[in-house]
């Protein structure tokens, strides 16, 4: 897209240089996770913070390099300032759905940008609908299974992953990306409804108490 942006630089820089830290610093990781505990002892930074930490470097590459190969898009249609907004209101959205659906799980932990990077993959595909993954997988496609993945690694507690912080960040990088450019639901009517299926299904299966 050519306008690659230094802000994403800037997130890149200082999620390395925090992970980095939290990788050699056990007693600071510990200080700035996601814990829900903690968080309700008094720690809300940690919603911030745990977006800045991984697990290992293997999940700090993944989630990096992802949004590498995003955030352009982000850029090009919002501009740098509604693409940091993108970024950290999905990131707070993501620790928020994971504070909701383990509110009663005093233990439970998470670290990771992934609830960020994922609002920035589904506001790129919300903005580009066509654009691809390795050339041959629609957006669309990549973005919607992706969610239905994250339900179902939700219902089924599939891995060591934070599939609700996932979930939420992609909810929140759609409802953000339509706040700030409302004239996608002239422009891209199809897309806003077919982007918004996997939400939908969510909240229907909550309320049955299906996850």
């Amino acid at each position: 897209m050519g306008n690659f942006s230094l802000f994403t630089i800037l997130i890149i820089v200082i999620n390395v240089i925090i992970s980095f830290k939290g990788f050699d610093d056990y007693g600071f990781f510990e200080r700035y996770k996601f814990n829900v505990g903690a968080i309700k002892r008094g720690d809300q930074f940690r919603v911030f913070s745990s977006g800045f930490l991984h697990a290992d470097r293997s999940h700090l590459l993944f989630n990096m390099i992802t949004l590498f190969f995003f955030a352009d898009r982000v850029v090009f249609h919002l501009g740098q300032v509604n693409f940091l907004a993108v970024y950290v209101g999905s990131l707070v959205l993501g620790s928020l759905l994971s504070y909701y659906f383990h509110k009663d799980e005093y233990h439970y932990s998470a670290v990771g940008a992934s609830g960020a990077v994922m609002g920035i993959v589904y506001s790129a595909i919300l903005l580009d609908p066509n654009m691809r993954i390795n050339v041959f997988i629609p957006g669309y496609v990549f973005g919607i299974g992706y969610l239905i993945y994250s339900i179902y690694g939700m219902k089924k507690r599939i891995g060591n992953i934070g599939h609700d912080a996932h979930f939420g960040g992609a909810v929140g990088g759609y409802l953000i990306t339509l706040i700030m450019k409302p004239s996608l639901f002239e422009t891209q009517p199809v897309m806003v409804f077919v982007l918004a299926i996997p939400i939908v299904i969510l909240l229907v299966m909550h309320k049955l108490g299906k996850i």
